[in-house]
């Protein structure tokens, strides 16, 4: 399987403290709607970023992109198993791991 499986798709992703949506416009853009933010990020906050999308094995990506904010993110999301590690550095250096939930949203 190719990107198709992200291409023109929304996601839900639930990591726990931080819930979003995910749309991948193309191979290279992804919009991101945050849910619920928790501590992090405002609810309801928007952004298109830039994304480098690699498929490391059928149903499975390592996706990553960095915000405006400095933030920088990489996923991995297991479209099979419905998984999603995420391994943020926040601007100011510090680094969170979460793990959760990947649905499709259509």
């Amino acid at each position: 399987m190719s990107q198709e499986r992200m291409t023109k798709r929304r996601y839900f992703v639930d990591l726990g403290q931080l819930t979003l949506e995910e749309h991948f416009e193309s191979e290279e853009r992804m919009t991101f709607t945050v849910v619920a933010g928790g501590s992090l990020v405002p609810d309801g906050y928007v952004e298109t970023v830039a994304i480098t999308a690699v498929e490391i094995r059928p149903d499975v990506f390592l996706i990553s992109w960095k915000e405006e904010s400095g933030a920088t993110i990489t996923h991995l999301e297991d479209f099979e198993r419905g998984v999603v590690h995420s391994r943020i550095t926040l601007p100011d250096g510090t680094p969170l791991a979460l793990t959760g939930t990947i649905k499709p949203l259509d």
